[in-house]
């Protein structure tokens, strides 16, 4: 029998986005609304390579919940919930729903 092995991991949170919903949506988010939810908000946040990142993004097949019009988001900071984010929700907004740290744009140099 195999044996699990455990490795060590940068990550503490897990946010998983339904690929499903982001395709039929066709994009709907960022500046001009053609980006999917988790590239648009990749970009935002700026995040290092997902082997160093304390958050990992990740677009998954299909979380089986479907709305029309949005996109269902797991958070592992909210277990026992999914969010539905409507498309065409300001990328700054999104990321101060989640908890997650200022947008890229809105930081200061």
């Amino acid at each position: 029998m195999p044996i699990i092995r455990h490795v060590p991991s940068a990550a503490t949170r897990l946010i998983a986005i339904c690929g499903k919903c982001s395709r039929k949506l066709d994009g709907g988010f960022g500046p001009d609304g053609d980006k999917p939810l988790a590239k648009a908000l990749k970009r935002e946040l700026a995040l290092p390579k997902p082997k160093h990142a304390r958050l990992r993004l990740i677009e998954t097949r299909c979380l089986k919940l479907c709305p029309k019009g949005a996109v269902v988001v797991a958070d592992s900071a909210a277990p026992g919930s999914l969010a539905l984010v409507p498309a065409r929700t300001p990328i700054a907004e999104v990321i101060a729903d989640f908890g997650l740290s200022e947008p890229a744009s809105q930081r200061r140099l």
